[in-house]
């Protein structure tokens, strides 16, 4: 969904173009939240942290009608779409940080769909959600883990090139992640019970120029807000020409190899 910090701060977020590939995208948050399901009593109140354009919260709040939810994304654009979800007592969605967040009562789950990765020191906030939760609750959370991946690596030096690195210098994100393991350990250091893993998605993109919108949507949106619509043009035409020979088209579509992190961690002393 659209994220929080640093770069992402100054980025101008785009709902349209995120849900380019909405229903690719939502697969992650679909597994992420059935895991997290498991022998959970009907969660009473949820929050969402980072929810952009409000889809995929909605969904939430079908799973769990009697719950009340709580959304907050740090991109106007995305809330102002994210609205059109809302339901009056149940399901609100408002302009806020993830990075300064705190509810008014314990949640029984919270919910973060690709947003950490913005947040520079992200890891400082877990311990801090996780004593957030009701006793028993659960912190439920996914991340990209693809930021060595052509995509990202061929933007990164694309950025950093002569022609674009004093506009450009820093505007891509690095590895801003933990692996699993290392999510583990950060949980399990702190007392709670942690369920961490990967998954590696074939995706499988249709359209021209599939990974160039693709990427347009998340990784690039920062890039594109520092260029403008006058230097993007140039940029684009560069990065597209790079993507297409690292990820070439077969006839059914382009594959985009989609890896993501999951992490699930239940505060101590619930029943």
């Amino acid at each position: 969904m659209s994220r929080q910090a640093g770069a992402e701060r100054a980025a101008v977020w785009d709902p349209a173009q995120y849900g380019v590939f909405g229903g690719e995208r939502g697969r992650p948050f679909a597994e992420l939240v059935d895991r997290a399901a498991r022998d959970l009593p009907a969660p009473g109140r949820i929050a969402d942290l980072g929810c952009g354009s409000g889809e995929l919260t909605a969904a939430l709040a079908r799973r769990w009608p009697d719950a009340e939810i709580e959304a907050i994304d740090s991109s106007a654009e995305m809330i102002e779409a994210a609205r059109a979800h809302a339901i009056p007592g149940r399901l609100s969605f408002a302009v806020g940080d993830v990075a300064t967040w705190a509810p008014q009562s314990p949640p029984d789950l919270i919910v973060s769909n690709a947003v950490l990765h913005w947040v520079p020191g992200h890891t400082g906030l877990l311990p801090r959600w996780i004593a957030a939760l009701a006793p028993g609750g659960r912190l439920a959370f996914q991340v990209p883990g693809n930021f060595d991946a052509p995509s990202h690596t061929i933007l990164r030096e694309l950025c950093e090139s002569p022609r674009w690195r004093d506009r450009l210098s820093g505007a891509a994100a690095r590895r801003p992640v933990l692996d699993p393991a290392g999510y583990l350990d950060l949980i399990a250091r702190n007392g709670h019970a942690a369920d961490a893993w990967e998954t590696t998605y074939a995706q499988v993109l249709q359209g021209e120029d599939a990974v160039l919108e693709w990427v347009k949507g998340t990784a690039l949106r920062p890039v594109l807000t520092a260029l403008g619509p006058a230097g993007a043009a140039d940029f684009l035409t560069e990065y597209g020409a790079l993507l297409r020979a690292a990820y070439p088209p077969a006839p059914y579509g382009t594959v985009y190899p989609f890896r993501r992190v999951f992490v699930i961690a239940e505060r101590a002393g619930g029943p």
